[in-house]
């Protein structure tokens, strides 16, 4: 069974990326704003895309004259989401979406009560208003050793009426930061093709920096620039540094809230310990120090179910606020402007692992998410620290590169070991990327399309169960223990 599921999961990757090569001429159109979300813990692809999968499909009842007439609804998840569902807590996210929470509307603390009322009441009300009998343990169903052909994390919804016939059936894929797709988009690859025109279209590092180059602009200008095929340039600016203000109450409740997480493993909350200690030591503590607390905070967050900013999964969620809390406490002059340039220029290089590879564990691996937020964190270090495009690209490189083959290997199924801690390396490895590579002049032997490109083949390459389903790995290991 492993081996066909591996795959499977080998051959989803291989074909999004073949789809989008034969396509020559077709530029799939991303915003920055898919890339980075508001949402809840612990997983944008667990957590937040079936939430927002089962939204989708109550609104589909809705749009089609359809929810009155539902007595039962029934949700299955396959591969990754049945095999680490309850942990990521994808079972509560369904129960939510059925309720019509959105990720980025729903309140955390109000999130948890809600779940627990309609476990002990057998019932829910769909998108708020249908109320049915709906029991949590039974109706939620966790496969944990099926997959649907399409990708490793897949759900089938099914609704019936009251004399069981069935009114709806619908198959959704959580395929990654928050990205859902429905069955209806599954015939090409995982971003469909997109009219939207941007002013400076690419689909590769080689691409964007050529364009930066030519316009004379920064990365940062040319996303910016591309932006505007959605929205004025200040609807950009003010929507990121919205992103910003959730960034840093995040890290604010992390440092602030103690206690042990969810979940069975009884971990420990660090951060509010490890902030009070820097502050007794005042100038005695290294920058690198407040870099470590600040990921350690939001990854802390993510874990407990809070609110976070996918950059680009709920997973690496901690790497960018890290790195850009760094640059506001380093830089002179860091600003509003600062934040928008950083924002815009990671977003950049995380597009491009969204085109090219994979941003999911479920498919690549770990690499997928903390190497590509890194990747991403560096270049937009890299930007402020006034690198060229030549080298703002060079550091993307050197995240990533140095987070190839790193596994998703969770214990328990939680968001928690090696998780939170890996947030903190990656975070501290993007700072130490940049700097390298503004102290170049940009040429180096590998390209960033070069290692987004080996990242993708060793996912391929990489077992299943190293790719969030924790059978291997830590994850064996220290159960194993």
């Amino acid at each position: 069974m492993e081996q066909l599921f591996s795959y499977a999961c080998d051959i989803d990757i291989l074909v999004q990326h073949q789809l989008l090569s034969q396509r020559p001429g077709v530029t799939v159109a991303i915003s920055v704003f898919d890339l980075f979300k508001v949402g809840i813990g612990p997983s944008s692809s667990h957590t937040v895309g079936p939430m927002r999968a089962a939204f989708l499909f109550v609104s589909r009842l809705h749009d089609t004259d359809r929810l009155h007439r539902v007595a039962r609804v029934r949700a299955e998840l396959f591969g990754s989401l049945g095999a680490t569902g309850h942990g990521h807590g994808s079972v509560g996210a369904v129960v939510l979406g059925l309720c019509g929470e959105q990720p980025h509307l729903v309140d955390p603390v109000e999130a948890e009560p809600l779940v627990a009322a309609a476990r002990a009441e057998g019932r829910v009300a769909l998108g708020g208003k249908h109320v049915i009998a709906f029991s949590v343990a039974d109706d939620v169903v966790l496969h944990r050793t099926k997959r649907l052909p399409f990708h490793s994390n897949g759900m089938v919804f099914t609704a019936v009426d009251a004399d069981g016939q069935e009114l709806a059936r619908r198959e959704y894929y959580s395929v990654g930061g928050g990205f859902v797709l429905d069955e209806d988009e599954t015939g090409g690859p995982v971003l469909r093709e997109d009219a939207t025109p941007e002013r400076h279209p690419f689909t590769s590092g080689d691409e964007l920096v050529a364009i930066a180059r030519s316009h004379g602009l920064r990365i940062s200008d040319v996303v910016l620039a591309n932006e505007a095929a959605w929205r004025p340039e200040q609807e950009t600016r003010a929507g990121l540094l919205h992103l910003w203000s959730v960034m840093r109450e995040c890290v604010e409740r992390g440092c602030r809230t103690g206690g042990v997480l969810p979940g069975g493993l009884r971990v420990r909350r660090r951060a509010p310990d490890l902030r009070r200690r820097l502050d007794e030591e005042g100038a005695g503590c290294t920058d690198m120090d407040r870099v470590t607390l600040d990921a350690l905070a939001v990854n802390e967050e993510n874990a407990a179910g809070g609110r976070v900013v996918t950059a680009p999964t709920n997973g690496a969620a901690g790497i960018v606020p890290a790195v850009l809390h760094h640059a506001a406490r380093s830089l002179p002059g860091f600003d509003d402007d600062a934040v928008v340039r950083f924002l815009l220029t990671a977003g950049a290089v995380g597009l491009l692992f969204k085109r090219n590879a994979s941003i999911s564990g479920a498919e690549v691996g770990c690499q997928g998410e903390v190497g590509s937020a890194c990747s991403m964190a560096a270049a937009g270090f890299a930007e402020l620290l006034g690198g060229s495009p030549e080298q703002v690209e060079n550091a993307a490189e050197i995240g990533i590169e140095h987070n190839l083959g790193l596994t998703c290997d969770p214990v328990g199924g939680l968001v928690q070991i090696p998780c939170i801690e890996r947030n903190a390396v990656a975070s501290v490895k993007a700072i130490t990327a940049a700097r390298m590579a503004v102290r170049g002049d940009g040429v180096h032997h590998v390209s960033l399309d070069k290692a987004i490109r080996t990242m993708r083949e060793t996912g391929a390459d990489m077992k299943v169960k190293y790719k969030e389903t924790a059978r291997g790995g830590l994850a064996l290991t220290v159960v194993e223990c």
